[in-house]
């Protein structure tokens, strides 16, 4: 066991949007029981790109006592072809571009590269 941050999601408040597992790369968020939870320790890195996606604050980081991280398990991990994520402007889905995610008039959205400079420049 090792000291170190992992994401929290809080069980009361989560609405099980399920907005936060698709950026979760390492497949440690999933939903149980029509609410988000972290299914295993060994998977979560800690980075909280869930954070920012969830629309009603249950997400946060914790340090505490758990398992290491493990690359190994993570790369083995299904990998997710839910394309539920979209670029707020075109639509586009995480197969045809790369999406950011990113805080836009207190929403968190996601935006394709392509429609970044707008966004930016108006």
């Amino acid at each position: 066991m090792v000291k170190r941050s992992i994401v929290k999601i809080d069980e009361e408040k989560c609405t099980g949007c399920g907005k936060c597992i698709s950026p979760c790369a390492e497949g440690a968020i999933e939903l149980i029981n029509g609410k988000a939870k972290v299914v295993s320790d060994e998977l979560c890195d800690g980075m909280g790109f869930c954070i920012g996606l969830c629309p009603v604050g249950a997400i946060s980081i914790e340090q505490r006592h758990t398992l290491e991280f493990s690359p190994e398990k993570a790369h083995a991990q299904p990998k997710k072809t839910d394309t539920s994520i979209q670029c707020f402007s075109c639509g586009c889905g995480e197969n045809d571009s790369y999406l950011m995610p990113v805080r836009h008039k207190m929403e968190s959205i996601w935006v394709c590269t392509r429609c970044l400079p707008q966004l930016i420049h108006g």
